[in-house]
């Protein structure tokens, strides 16, 4: 069935035409011998065992039900370990230059004040938080968690496409994936070493006690919860799932309350103190007295505590300053000014709108770009331009016009492919990658992270809630000859 898959057009993660590229002979090898009964059988298999443990999300809008399960393809993307080495070394790096931008911005402000960055792209952006003004967070530290998304273009190098630093979803898939994937196609594993899972929950977890509040005593243990907005939230499952594994408790905002400025939750046995908020609710949400007066989800007199330093707040409020799609294209320039390294992992070229020239190309070359509004997420609110009608992209013209600051422009990159295996057969689909980074006093980065893919024949948006589904990623351990030269990093004076 493999040989009538075509690898051409685009770069393949698993073949060089039709061979398939070192690192992928093994599987390829074990793969082949399966009848194409067997393979139909074990994909319905690892699509039952998915739905058996409720794992699913929720498409909010749909017709036939919000609730699905995560589709799941079996050919695994395979990274050598060699080439991770370089990824996981670029997302530290791109994570302590966001988080130093974290604790500029809400502080002396010296990267704007040294022109690097506009102020009003800062002051202006809706996720800016004036209450984060001078607020010290536990071990400075404004990202617990952020989610890296990368992609790989038709040479086959890496770009990241965004920053998730508020509330990044998908990491429980990433463990769910490697279960299933032994379960259903045990095979696969007898002869490959992969880089493993199994520490990663306990790396997580010293990373979130490590933010303990200034004010908390040294001789206590600080006692975690993970506040979730309920079970019709989208990524319940991810909330449900991080609980259990890190062992705190999971709690709703009404599970909580606030007296003499500390957080207490409460218990059978009355109140207990609450020193470590993994909250997987957004900023707005958080407290009902300080942000949107409606909401039932979270704490009143929340930030009261959390400014009082009685309290950590994970993610720290006001992170979506740092990771929307326009502050994106000023990444680069924060590693250079804060770390004086030039970035390991490029992005891709990113058009603000609101400059006059550069709206003129864009509008001109429109049906080649893509478009995103710099506040969505999820592929809502966004052209891909070769692929658009000619009123899609009218109606995308006029919301350039009337707000411009509100998108940007890239060119289409032709994204890489991978096999997968769907209805009974293989074609080659769209794929990225989500890389997962832990942050405490160390900083631990998710061997593989999420493969997304985009099932949908020649669909290039691999988000679940837009037919998108999931793959397992590999880390495949191999000899780190070059490993070490490969990922230092280059200092801007020219040594090493």
């Amino acid at each position: 069935m493999m040989n009538l898959y075509d690898s051409s057009l685009f770069f393949d993660e698993m073949f060089d035409g039709n061979q398939p590229k070192p690192h992928y002979r093994s599987f390829h090898h074990k793969l082949s011998i399966f009848s194409q009964e067997q393979l139909e059988e074990k994909y319905r298999q690892a699509q039952a065992s998915f739905l058996r443990q409720g794992i699913t999300f929720t498409v909010y809008g749909a017709q036939d039900g919000t609730e699905r399960t995560m589709p799941f393809d079996c050919v695994p993307i395979i990274i050598p370990q060699t080439q991770w080495a370089i990824i996981e070394e670029g997302v530290k790096q791109r994570v302590e230059a966001l988080n130093l931008f974290l604790q500029d911005v809400y502080a002396e402000q010296k990267i704007i004040r040294d022109g690097y960055i506009p102020r009003q792209l800062v002051e202006k952006n809706p996720y800016f938080s004036p209450i984060m003004l001078r607020l010290k967070v536990p071990i400075a530290n404004h990202i617990f968690l952020a989610g890296i998304d990368l992609i790989r273009d038709e040479k086959g190098d890496y770009f990241v496409l965004e920053d998730n630093l508020r509330n990044p979803s998908g990491i429980s898939y990433v463990f769910e994936n490697r279960d299933v994937m032994k379960e259903v196609y045990p095979e696969f594993f007898s002869k490959h070493t992969i880089l493993s899972l199994d520490k990663q929950m306990a790396n997580m977890k010293k990373a979130l006690l490590a933010h303990r509040p200034s004010t908390m005593d040294e001789g206590r243990e600080p006692k975690a919860v993970l506040l979730t907005a309920g079970m019709y939230n989208s990524a319940y499952y991810d909330h449900l799932f991080l609980a259990q594994h890190l062992s705190i408790q999971l709690v709703e905002g009404r599970d909580l309350v606030v007296q003499d400025l500390k957080v207490y939750m409460k218990t059978i046995y009355g109140l207990q103190q609450i020193d470590i908020i993994y909250r997987r609710i957004d900023d707005d949400f958080l407290d009902p007295v300080a942000f949107r007066e409606d909401s039932l989800l979270g704490v009143p007199h929340l930030m009261a505590v959390y400014q009082a330093g009685n309290v950590a707040i994970l993610n720290a409020v006001g992170n979506g300053v740092a990771d929307d799609k326009a502050m994106y294209a000023y990444v680069p320039e924060m590693i250079r000014y804060y770390l004086q390294e030039e970035p390991i992992l490029p992005n891709v070229k990113t058009y603000h709108l609101e400059d006059e020239q550069q709206r003129a190309w864009v509008l001109e070359h429109i049906q080649e770009l893509v478009i995103k509004n710099v506040s969505a997420s999820g592929g809502y609110d966004m052209l891909i331009g070769p692929h658009a009608s000619e009123d899609e992209i009218t109606l995308f013209k006029d919301k350039i016009m009337m707000h411009p600051c509100q998108y940007i422009a890239q060119p289409t990159i032709k994204l890489s492919r991978a096999p997968s295996f769907q209805n009974g057969r293989f074609y080659p689909c769209h794929v990225d990658l989500r890389v997962y980074a832990m942050k405490g006093e160390d900083c631990y980065v998710l061997p593989g992270g999420l493969s997304r893919v985009a099932l949908q024949e020649g669909s290039l948006v691999v988000n679940s809630s837009q037919g998108g589904g999931a793959k397992d990623t590999w880390i495949l351990k191999e000899e780190l000859k070059h490993a070490e030269s490969s990922s230092r990093r280059v200092i801007l004076d020219g040594t090493v």
